[in-house]
């Protein structure tokens, strides 16, 4: 995984991951993302954010400023962008909601209502790779802490019980 599109950010900076629905190549996503974030400013604050994709699937985006000084308003432009881009290049985000594993075949998305079937039917265990699409900032990221077994997260703590110790 190469981080190196943020070499020049801090560990501190803001990040955002949005996975994608399918496989795609940055080439795709590079001069419209390019362009939004070079032109990504609000009340007279022009960011400084990098992008890189992930995997072919996560698109992560990391900007400085909007970890000390948040606006709402240039967050969500900055992903309404994202949107249409996604779309202009016949893409589309995966449901925010989505739980996001790493498979056998690949990186795959599940919905929430479908993680507990998935569990019965062995689809997903304890030690699935989840990738964790809320980390909140770059150093979170840099610190391998995108992608943890499913047991480790809030699936494992709502479905598997805990081990008593018998004391």
């Amino acid at each position: 995984m190469s981080l190196s599109a943020f070499s020049s950010l801090p560990d501190e900076a803001r990040l955002w991951l949005l996975a994608l629905a399918q496989p795609a190549e940055a080439s795709v996503l590079a001069p419209e993302m390019d362009a939004l974030l070079g032109r990504w400013r609000h009340k007279g604050t022009q960011y400084q954010a990098a992008w890189t994709l992930l995997e072919h699937r996560i698109l992560a985006i990391a900007e400085p400023i909007l970890a000390t000084q948040p606006s709402g308003c240039a967050i969500d432009g900055m992903l309404r962008g994202v949107n249409q881009i996604a779309a202009k290049s016949g893409l589309a985000l995966e449901d925010p909601q989505a739980v996001i594993v790493r498979l056998a075949d690949g990186i795959r998305a599940v919905s929430r209502a479908d993680v507990e079937a998935r569990l019965v039917d062995g689809t997903l265990d304890g030690s699935t790779p989840v990738l964790d699409l809320a980390l909140l900032t770059l150093g979170d990221l840099r610190g391998g802490r995108l992608e943890r077994p499913l047991a480790a997260t809030w699936i494992g703590r709502k479905y598997f019980k805990p081990v008593s110790s018998g004391t």
